[in-house]
């Protein structure tokens, strides 16, 4: 896949992460305090998780051909450390 074709898959996947967070967002509104508190915390650390993912991206979008392979080894880590996040998040 090249650089570009990457770039656009990652940013429609971060799309659909935002969204996600905002339908757990919602969700949590209606649960009780105690169970909020907890749900909200999580969902910072998907959050942070997916601003770690973008200012990655970020980096990939700037760096040129001879660097992407290398720079798409850590945004795939960051991504698999996100998906990883969501799935523990909804179990």
């Amino acid at each position: 896949m090249d650089k570009k074709a990457y770039e656009k898959k990652l940013e429609a996947q971060l799309k659909e992460w935002r969204a996600e967070i905002d339908k757990l967002k919602a969700k949590t509104e209606k649960k009780s305090a105690e169970a909020k508190i907890a749900q909200e915390k999580k969902i910072k650390e998907l959050e942070s998780k997916m601003e770690a993912l973008q200012e990655q991206l970020n980096t990939m979008k700037e760096v040129g051909e001879d660097k992407f392979e290398e720079t798409r080894k850590e945004v795939e880590k960051r991504a698999d450390e996100l998906k990883n996040k969501f799935q523990d998040f909804l179990s």
